[in-house]
């Protein structure tokens, strides 16, 4: 199986670092965010390729040089048309895989990846998602009853209304197909673009990690303020 890292993009909610900086390079105890995904990744021996999407022409000309000329992964310039065009692009390098995963950059979790292509294969679902359905909040909360607090709740684990959908995708070969068939358009986004249309059509599992640890690692401030969830992920991904 392949895995695609989906590391470009403008990086605006992390600026100004990433006016200098792709954000999968952004520093975590002196490796970037992208070091841990790839040897995580590396961990799992089902995964033969890790293909890297960005801009190396830009500021992902930093990412190709961190990683020099590693065996195991592929550099792929980024295709300017959206998620769905980025796919569309590596059309060829996918030929003859049943499924890939598909790992935004800015997403930090220790997703068991073995269980995940099992629960998809065993849902026979066109893609799936990682969900979480309860979420520890970083700041208190209390008990109110009729206007008077009755008590207080420091960092609640939170059981959350709706699910929460992680940068992080097990898809079946038929999504390039989907994709094709809007080739002809600008700029084609997979979430709203093709996913949204397989959520109707009820094609889409959803594995859920509970309240698993999961950073957005958009941008160095968000990094230091979770700076203990952080290191609770890295040391569940093995570091």
């Amino acid at each position: 199986m392949k895995a695609v890292i989906l590391a470009g993009g403008k990086g605006t909610r992390g600026k100004p670092y990433t006016d200098y900086f792709p954000k999968a390079m952004l520093p975590i105890n002196d490796k970037p965010v992208i070091d841990y995904i790839v040897k995580y990744l590396e961990s799992f021996s089902f995964i033969k390729e890790i293909i890297i999407i960005s801009d190396f022409n830009g500021l992902g000309g930093q990412i190709k040089n961190y990683f020099g000329n590693q065996k195991n992964i592929t550099f792929v310039q980024d295709s300017q048309s959206g998620t769905g065009g980025d796919l569309l692009h590596i059309e060829k390098k996918l030929k003859g895989e049943s499924e890939f995963l598909l790992w935004f950059v800015d997403n930090l979790c220790a997703v068991d990846v073995k269980k995940m292509r099992t629960f998809f294969k065993d849902k026979n679902s066109s893609a799936c998602i990682i969900t979480r359905t309860k979420r520890k909040e970083e700041t208190g909360f209390a008990v109110v009853e009729e206007g008077i607090i009755k008590e207080f709740k420091e960092k609640p684990v939170m059981k959350l209304q709706l699910s929460e959908c992680l940068g992080i995708y097990m898809l079946g070969k038929d999504i390039i197909d989907r994709i094709k068939k809007k080739e002809k358009e600008k700029e084609i986004n997979l979430s709203f673009d093709i996913l949204q249309q397989l959520s109707k059509e009820g094609k889409i599992s959803a594995f859920d990690i509970g309240d698993k640890e999961w950073i957005d690692a958009e941008s160095p401030t968000v990094l230091e303020r979770n700076e203990k969830t952080v290191k609770k992920i890295i040391k569940q991904m093995g570091f």
